[in-house]
């Protein structure tokens, strides 16, 4: 094999050319173009966020209703959903951001009394969150139908004008079902 020398000038040149990358001033205006932009997208981030946390806060009721409204037909009996505060018992004051509970009420009483089943417990909410709405208790017969209709909104608890929320409905039939809003006030 035969190999040829290269003078010392031309190894020189080919290094240099084989070495790119940026400036110091070039990473600097990319850093500061990237800052701007950051800045900018920050604000849709915020509301990507709350929307989010409204979309699963909403629809952990609305999971929470149809097991409700599944466990009072299989079970032939009346089932009840109330908010409470303390995972064992119903909350007459306060919103449903305090959590709620599921369970089989065949008594119809709508207390959790000792022989009735505890079905689900559901932890409170965020205390960013209010959820408020026309009733304290949600309960479904054993065909299905509701007990009850109801009428809960879901917002932060300190709403700004514009600001994302979420309505909840229980119709008499039973079906639930969760729109968006943009009033910016809870009930």
């Amino acid at each position: 094999m035969l190999s040829i020398p290269l003078h010392p000038t031309k190894l020189l040149v080919m290094r240099v050319a084989l070495q790119r990358g940026f400036t110091l001033i070039e990473l600097m205006v990319a850093v500061a173009i990237l800052a701007i932009l950051a800045v900018l997208a920050a604000p849709s981030f915020n509301d990507a966020i709350l929307s989010n946390k409204l979309s699963s806060y909403s629809n952990n009721f609305v999971a929470s209703a149809t097991l409700a409204r599944g466990e009072a037909i299989k079970r032939n009996a009346v089932v009840k959903m109330c908010r409470s505060a303390d995972g064992a018992s119903c909350a007459t004051s306060g919103g449903w951001q305090q959590g709620w509970i599921v369970f089989n009420d065949p008594d119809d009483n709508g207390s959790l009394d000792s022989g009735e089943t505890l079905i689900q417990r559901q932890q409170a909410l965020s205390a960013d969150y209010s959820f408020t709405g026309n009733v304290y208790a949600v309960g479904f017969q054993p065909v299905g139908v509701g007990a009850t209709t109801a009428n809960l909104t879901l917002c932060r608890a300190t709403p700004t004008v514009g600001s994302q929320g979420r309505d909840v409905k229980v119709s008499a039939t039973g079906r639930v079902s969760v729109s968006k809003t943009t009033t910016g006030t809870c009930l």
